[in-house]
């Protein structure tokens, strides 16, 4: 798996060995990035959520993110962020939370521009999680929320002031993109 743009374009990411995670594919990552491009107003903050490989995180750094919080539950999958991070040269624009998702989101307190959300396609939780992100302080007026999911788990139209604003299928992948604003 290689960033696929940006100032690491071309960098390989190490990934972990077996079915830990679930890379997304560098077409689909090419794409939610060039949506991002069009739509994200700020950049500044960046929180990825369910990890894995820290893949997002690192591709929204390489493409001028300010900062970016990693969040994932799996520790071996926290050292391989802490390499990759190493390895571009961004440890010093990030933090690794080995933790669940849900435990982060009681103790995040920044506000973010950009929320990634990548979580495994058995997790059928997502519209859940999108329920707490909305009622959450972590999301500003004009926050992207990009959810990256299977097609067989389609998602609300909305939650609690968060609209989808864009959603593109990539064979069994779906992106949508959720605003704040109004």
């Amino acid at each position: 798996m290689r960033v696929t743009g940006g100032e690491v374009k071309g960098y390989r990411l190490k990934v972990p060995k077996g079915d830990l995670v679930r890379p997304t594919t560098d077409m689909v990552r090419q794409a939610l990035f060039s949506m991002l491009g069009v739509m994200a107003n700020d950049w500044r903050k960046v929180l990825d959520l369910y990890a894995g490989s820290g893949a997002l995180g690192i591709e929204a750094l390489s493409r001028g993110a300010g900062w970016v919080d990693f969040v994932e539950r799996e520790p071996r999958c926290c050292a391989i962020i802490k390499d990759n991070l190493e390895k571009t040269g961004f440890k010093d624009k990030a933090h690794v939370y080995c933790c669940n998702v849900k435990k982060a989101l009681t103790f995040l307190s920044d506000k973010y521009d950009i929320i990634l959300m990548d979580a495994p396609y058995s997790d059928r939780s997502s519209g859940d999680l999108l329920q707490q992100l909305a009622e959450s302080d972590i999301i500003n007026v004009d926050s992207l929320v990009a959810v990256s999911h299977s097609n067989r788990s389609p998602l609300s139209g909305s939650y609690d002031g968060l609209r989808l604003v864009r959603e593109q299928r990539y064979g069994d992948t779906r992106i949508s993109i959720y605003h704040k604003g109004g």
